[in-house]
């Protein structure tokens, strides 16, 4: 590792429970019964926490969608063609998306990032660049990326992380696009997490019977020509990963290291949320997970974290849409905790002990 990686996982730190007593007290002295907002609270407890401030606001919002291809879509993986993502990158740009429309509706700013999308894109707004590759090598033939390639997406993201702390956003979110990119998402969950490709794998795009079952043999193929490479969590990312969700693992880290919460969206970016974990398994007290996804496997995923994806909406479309959602109910959780009234200020009787 890099002197600079090793320099970003050393900045982060547990948000610790410093500031828990005083963020429960209060809340306890809003005026409602004691937990009445259910999960809100729980939201807004962690994003004080994680903030280290006891009146936070979270101000500006900000996703990075991030889009990359990927080698193995040439074994058959998916329902679309490769030729899809950069198809899809221009939609985006364009403002046709469904990440477009939610990212307007609720405020937050979008970037499409670039890290490996196997076409070069003029210049666009909203587009930026961070291309490692043009697309992944075939994961069930050898390694996706080298671990200098890897390396190099990581810091990446982590890079457009601290940039957007610096210019004042107080809460990130990720995104993706990338066809097949189911594939290797699955293939991370089962090392990192020690889960069965049969109990994980999904159908992705909506492929059919016959085409799960091959989607299956490719990862198996994946994880055996690759084992000799897993035996460390960054061997696991590089050998199984995708730019994409490399750039989300730094992202999500770097974001932890600057004490800014970040929302991972669906299947893909819980991976990259994973492999963070993974390597510095601090960033859970800044990470929420936003959804939890209709992709086959999501479920377990999450029930193996012990996460508790904020919505269920059955949502499996990724490119951030879900976190798009999620934000909004954490600054509606931060807002009630900040502009709620408190029974000792507003004269309201508290409940009776008899």
């Amino acid at each position: 590792m890099t002197d600079q990686f090793l320099e970003l996982l050393g900045r982060i730190t547990p948000a610790g429970h410093s500031l828990s007593a005083a963020a429960q007290a209060h809340l306890d002295d809003l005026t409602k019964p004691r937990g009445s907002l259910g999960r809100l609270e729980e939201i807004a407890k962690k994003y004080v926490l994680a903030t280290g401030a006891l009146n936070p606001v979270p101000g500006k919002k900000k996703i990075c969608c991030f889009a990359a291809d990927h080698g193995v879509a040439a074994e058959g993986v998916s329902a679309y063609p490769a030729e899809v993502t950069p198809q899809m990158v221009y939609n985006m740009l364009g403002g046709g998306a469904a990440i477009n429309v939610l990212t307007r509706h609720a405020g937050i700013e979008l970037d499409v990032v670039d890290m490996g999308v196997n076409h070069d894109f003029p210049d666009m707004p909203g587009l930026v660049r961070r291309k490692v590759m043009h697309g992944s090598a075939n994961m069930a033939a050898g390694p996706a990326m080298s671990e200098d390639e890897a390396l190099r997406a990581v810091l990446a993201g982590a890079d457009l992380a601290f940039a957007a702390h610096q210019d004042g956003f107080g809460l990130l979110g990720t995104g993706e696009m990338g066809i097949a990119n189911t594939t290797p998402a699955t293939a991370l969950y089962s090392v990192f997490l020690d889960l069965p490709v049969e109990a994980i794998t999904g159908r992705g795009t909506g492929i059919d019977d016959a085409r799960l079952e091959h989607k299956k043999d490719v990862i198996r193929r994946s994880l055996d020509i690759n084992s000799s490479r897993c035996s460390n969590p960054f061997g696991v990312l590089s050998s199984l990963g995708g730019c994409e969700i490399a750039a989300i693992t730094g992202f999500i880290l770097g974001a932890a290291s600057c004490r800014v919460p970040v929302v991972a969206d669906g299947f893909i970016s819980s991976a990259g949320a994973v492999a963070a974990l993974k390597l510095c398994p601090a960033v859970g007290d800044y990470l929420f997970f936003s959804h939890l996804s209709n992709e086959q496997g999501h479920r377990v995923v999450m029930e193996k974290l012990g996460a508790r994806p904020i919505l269920d909406l059955d949502l499996r479309l990724g490119e951030g849409t879900g976190a798009a959602l999620a934000m909004q109910i954490i600054e509606a959780a931060v807002k009630v905790y900040n502009e709620m009234a408190t029974f000792s200020s507003a004269g309201v009787s508290e409940k009776s002990d008899g």
